[in-house]
Parts: structure tokens; C-alpha cells; sequence
């Protein structure tokens, strides 16, 4: 390797700080707890992430080998931690070719769905993993799925189904599935009208299914290696198409921008859909990418302007309305699950620096007030996602936990922190010493053993 090729691999935004990747596996047991670990937590909290293998430098961020982190809690115990790559071939070397569904990053999320743990990246097949975290391998859903998978299915609290779907930069755009609670495909469909936009996130209602066609769309041009970029001439809309019956969407358009993750949908009382999440316009998507490819003159940080945004659809108008919610550069939403596709009063998310903020926070919208709360951490400390878990016997929508990994460099460690959801802003509930520090990742999921 040549100085001028290491120093720029080193100016990588995503192999350093917060960010720089560990370098091997490894597996520790009888974790320091601080405070007391609820009894009710009884599972896994897995968080998957992009940790390239030492030596490479992926083209962007997204494009970073999979990575998955773990800790086990029973008993009021943290009983054990592991890390493990996902071994897919493209761990190996072999590259993405977009033919071969099976060779994947497996980088971005990991659910827990018909008694199968399965890494995703929405390029891809998902690949299977045990509760330890060792690799299975590729899985289509005993052969029925013929695309790649969305990272951001969606489990209706209610039915127990799994809502998910995969797009394409050629056609077809756009194929819609549905799985039973025990992971059979009960449908697969090919949805009509949708273009060749980056569709990374999407949502469902009690009785809707809501797409984002949004104007980040192919264009073979880009080199970074994720073949996406902004288009001033794409239409941007957003498609509400019913859960059952014929896949009819009918699309309304919206401003020009982008959205990676939904916080939350629902039918309001007057029979209007309302999608929320961090909205980027041209500005903050482009300052943005930026430091996911580590281009010249990138921020600090991987979010640059996306804030907590609402859209009203009012089918009897065929109109959107839209509304800022607050000012805060804000990404990685959650909500108490339960409320999925339902009206929901709560949401969380990290909160980077920016409007007025100096550090990350972890930061609570109150949707029926427009208050917030933010649980602060210090310099050189930065929180990952925040999962909610339902406190037992809890009857508000806020009771319950925040489960996130706090990433400390200025003591090369981490910390798996059990935050107060009703209380958020108060020491936390308890603090799990972890035994190395856990690169900032992207997503995961608490996954009870009674799932």
C-alpha cells in the first residue's frame, strides 16, 4: 500500500473515531452490571453494523461487511457478549454483482421472525444466524423469495405477520410479501407504478401500506459503489395502497426529499394516513452522503440536516400536507412497538450535534404536545439506537426501556445502557460494561426469548 493510498484510507470517516471497526471476534461471559437489569428482560439484544475485516476499505459506508454484537441478559444478568461476522462470500472477497442474491454485506439489521434470526441488507437474500450468533447461511423462505429483502420489514403487533419487500434499480421496480407469523410467504406481488428510487424504508398501517417513492433513484453514474443519487427531475411521492384486496396504490406528491426510516404511521380519526421520520431536503442528503463515501470537505458526523418531519395524506383531497416538527438533526427513529401502524403519542430518536446541540443525545417526541426530552451524553460519547422494550405490567405507551450501546472514546470502551423510556433525561436504569468498545453501528433489535 502506498502512503497516498493510506492516508486516504485513513481519512475515511467510517474506519474512524466512533466508527473504526474491531478487528477480530471474540466472546465474554458474567458481564459488570451497574444498577439492576429488569426482570423482565429475558433474551438477546443484537445489533448489527458495517465492520469491514482489516486491510479493506469499502467504497462507502453502506458497503462495510456485517457485523453483529450481542449480549445476552436473564435472570437479571448480563450473562454473556459476543461479536460475530456474518459469513456471507462477500466477507470473503467475492464482490456484489446483482445477480447473485445470496452475496451480501448483511450489515444493516437483524430481526427475529418464524423462530429464524436473520441479518439483512435490502440488496440481498437475508442470511440466517443462530441465537449465538453463528452463521447458517442464505434463506428465500423455502425457495419463494426470488428478490432481494428489504432491512426494514415490519411485524404487525396484531396478526403477527411480517410485511416486507424488495426493490430493484430495473424492473420490476417494486415486489411486495407477506409471511405468516410462523414465516411462510402468503403473497408476493409485483406493485405497479413505482419507479427506480431508493426505497430503504417503508410502512404499514393497521390497513395500509405505505411506499416511498422519494428522489434518490438509480443512476449508474455513481461510482461510490451504492448507484444512487438526488434528482431534481424525479416526481417525488409517497403511495398508500390497502393491505388487502388488489395492490392499487394511489400515490400523492410531496416536496422534494428523502427519508431512510419511517418513525411511525397511522390513520388519523378523519380517515387521513400520517407518516413521520427524519426528512432530508437536497442539502442535508448531499452533506450527507458525503461522509458515508468519505468525500472531500465531509462533516464530522454521517447526519448533516435531516429533522423529525410529518406528512398528512387526506385521501378525500387527494392532497399532502407537510410540517417540520422540530429543528434537531435527528436519525434512527423507534417507537414502542406495540403501536406499530397504530396511533402512537411517542417516539425516540439519536439526536447528533447541530441546532444548538453540542453533543449526541438520545432524544423523545412527545407527538400530542411537541415537547422533547433528550438524554445527553458527554464529549466524545455517542449512543446508538434506542430499542424500546415494554416494562411488565406497563399501561402507558411509555413504559418501558430504551436499550442502546454508548460508544466512549475517551475510554476506548462501551457500555450497553438501560435507559428509563418514561424518565428519559435520569441516570439510567442499569449499565452493562461490555468488554471491548463497540463501533457506532446501525441497527438491531431486542429479541425476547418468548417471541
Amino acid at each position: 500500500m502506498t502512503l497516498d493510498k493510506m492516508s486516504t484510507d485513513l481519512a475515511k470517516p467510517y474506519l474512524t473515531g466512533h466508527y473504526e471497526p474491531v478487528v477480530d471476534e471474540t466472546t465474554a461471559r458474567d458481564l459488570v452490571v451497574h444498577g439492576s437489569i429488569p426482570p423482565e428482560l429475558e433474551g438477546r439484544y443484537f445489533r448489527n453494523g458495517h465492520n469491514p475485516k482489516p486491510g479493506i476499505t469499502p467504497t462507502h459506508w453502506f458497503k462495510g461487511t456485517g457485523m453483529i454484537h450481542g449480549i445476552r441478559l436473564s435472570g437479571g444478568r448480563a450473562e454473556w457478549y459476543r461479536n460475530r461476522w456474518v459469513r456471507t462470500p462477500y466477507l470473503e472477497g467475492i464482490p456484489f454483482t446483482g445477480t447473485e442474491l445470496d452475496v451480501s454485506a448483511a450489515g444493516t439489521n437483524i430481526i427475529q421472525h418464524g423462530g429464524r434470526y436473520l441479518a439483512l441488507q435490502e440488496a440481498n437474500l437475508p442470511w440466517e444466524v443462530t441465537a449465538d450468533l453463528d452463521t447458517v447461511g442464505p434463506y428465500d423462505f423455502g425457495g419463494k423469495l426470488a428478490t432481494a429483502m428489504t432491512a426494514h420489514p415490519k411485524e404487525d403487533p396484531v396478526t403477527g405477520e411480517l410485511f416486507f419487500y424488495g426493490y430493484s434499480p430495473f424492473p420490476p421496480y417494486l415486489t411486495f410479501y407477506v409471511a405468516s407469523p410462523d414465516g411462510q410467504i402468503t403473497r408476493a406481488e409485483v406493485i405497479d407504478g413505482a419507479g427506480p428510487s431508493l426505497m430503504h424504508d417503508f410502512a404499514i398501517t393497521a390497513d395500509h401500506v405505505i411506499w416511498l417513492d422519494l428522489p434518490v433513484v438509480f443512476d449508474s453514474a455513481e461510482r461510490s459503489g451504492i448507484p444512487y443519487r438526488w434528482s431534481d427531475a424525479y416526481r417525488p411521492r409517497i403511495g398508500v395502497m390497502p393491505r388487502t384486496g388488489p395492490a392499487s396504490v394511489t400515490w400523492f406528491d410531496v416536496e422534494p426529499g428523502a427519508l431512510l426510516h419511517v418513525s411511525n404511521a397511522y390513520t388519523d380519526p378523519g380517515g387521513r394516513v400520517v407518516v413521520e421520520g427524519p426528512r432530508y431536503d437536497r442539502s442535508a442528503w448531499e452533506s450527507s452522503w458525503k461522509w458515508w463515501i468519505g468525500a472531500p470537505g465531509h462533516g464530522t458526523t454521517p447526519e448533516a440536516g435531516s429533522i423529525h418531519h410529518r406528512w398528512i395524506l387526506d385521501p378525500a383531497t387527494g392532497q399532502a400536507i407537510e410540517e417540520p416538527l422540530d429543528a434537531l438533526v435527528t436519525e434512527f427513529p423507534t417507537i414502542n412497538e406495540t403501536y406499530l401502524g397504530r396511533s402512537s403519542r411517542y417516539s425516540y430518536a439519536v439526536a447528533f450535534p447541530g441546532s444548538g446541540l453540542d453533543q449526541f443525545a438520545v432524544v423523545k417526541y412527545d407527538a400530542r404536545t411537541g415537547e422533547r426530552r433528550l438524554q445527553p451524553f458527554g464529549p466524545e460519547q455517542m449512543p446508538g439506537e434506542a430499542v424500546f422494550v415494554p416494562a411488565e405490567g406497563g399501561t402507558a405507551e411509555d413504559d418501558g426501556y430504551l436499550l442502546t450501546i454508548m460508544s466512549d472514546l475517551r475510554r476506548n470502551a462501551s457500555q450497553l445502557l438501560i435507559l428509563d423510556a418514561r424518565g428519559l433525561g435520569r441516570a439510567p436504569v442499569a449499565v452493562v460494561e461490555l468488554p471491548r468498545r463497540v463501533p457506532a453501528g446501525i441497527h438491531g433489535n431486542w429479541l425476547p426469548d418468548n417471541h
